[in-house]
């Protein structure tokens, strides 16, 4: 049996070997190893019936858009019903090529059995699939690989809004919200989208990790939800620089100053979960549930960009004091 310091050094090596590989993906779509030629496949839905296109980011637990979390899929329900005119869409975030980590890759099977041990609860399993997807935000928020792998993110994006029949330069307004992770890959993606689609895009961030990204100033509003009791987001002011208030002209100082950054508020909520933003049965003060807080503060946020492309909350909304 290996003994202790051997191990540490195994997985040290591991860690570094996983940070190395993080931009090649990103890379490789950028020199165009993967076919992504493929003509989106457009469904049944009527252009004239959607005034709002919802895309969701799902969190760094993820291997594809198939294994989001129970709450997830939960959430996404619930803003189908609460929001009909809108098309609610998703995009695997942690893929510059738009390849799930199970689907047509050299490691998909590594990863389908990552994935299968964490089914059965080996927490260990759960550990490597969300550090491989931490990287990938790294990546994203990189002012080398980043602009790569955002255009990436927003060409994915863009193939999943034609698949669900959006119009290019119809102006219809689009929302990216992106979920732990997923937060920063919709901001970091979100301003090169805008350039292919010339129509407003906002992003709900649900206790995002983000970074000071440039797309910041590209956006008509980017919400940030945030639970004081979530430590995790704190992660994005903690590692990058450009959020201190020390650094003035970062791109997301310029973007708070010019109120294009609003923080929203949750109250006592934690980043996932018991007691997270998508905790059923956890309660706050007014009677409502975390995740129905959490749905009612998205769904107003939503109704706001499709009736004024402005997300201003009026005096009369529910949604909680930014801070």
């Amino acid at each position: 049996m290996p003994d202790f310091l051997s191990i540490i050094i195994i997985l040290v090596f591991a860690f570094f070997f996983m940070a190395s590989l993080a931009p090649f993906e990103a890379l490789g779509w950028w020199a165009g190893w993967y076919d992504d030629d493929i003509e989106p496949k457009t469904n049944e839905i009527s252009k004239s019936d959607r005034n709002n296109f919802v895309v969701f980011l799902t969190g760094i637990h993820s291997v594809s858009e198939d294994t989001y979390a129970r709450r997830e899929i939960r959430l996404l329900d619930s803003l189908k019903e609460k929001l009909p005119e809108s098309q609610i869409i998703e995009v695997f975030p942690y893929s510059a090529s738009n390849r799930e980590l199970t689907g047509e890759r050299f490691f998909a099977w590594f990863w389908k059995t990552a994935l299968k041990l964490k089914m059965n609860r080996l927490s260990l399993a759960g550990l490597v699939i969300n550090l491989r997807n931490i990287f990938q935000v790294t990546v994203s928020a990189d002012s080398r690989y980043g602009p790569i792998y955002n255009q990436g993110m927003a060409a994915s994006i863009y193939t999943g809004l034609l698949e669900n029949a959006y119009i290019t330069n119809s102006k219809t307004p689009i929302t990216i919200i992106g979920y732990s992770g997923g937060g920063q890959i919709a901001v970091g993606a979100a301003g090169y989208l805008k350039q292919i689609v010339k129509a407003p895009i906002s992003v709900i961030s649900l206790g995002g990790i983000l970074a000071s990204d440039a797309s910041l100033l590209r956006l008509e509003h980017m919400h940030h939800l945030i639970g004081k009791k979530d430590r995790v987001q704190r992660l994005g002011y903690i590692f990058f620089p450009g959020r201190w208030p020390i650094i003035q002209y970062s791109s997301w100082n310029q973007a708070k100053n010019k109120g294009i950054v609003k923080f929203v508020d949750m109250g006592a909520v934690d980043h996932t979960g018991k007691n997270g933003y998508l905790d059923g049965k956890a309660k706050l003060p007014d009677g409502r549930s975390n995740f129905e807080q959490t749905v009612d503060i998205i769904v107003e946020i939503i109704k706001t960009n499709t009736n004024k492309n402005v997300v201003e909350p009026s005096k009369s909304s529910s949604l909680p004091q930014t801070i």
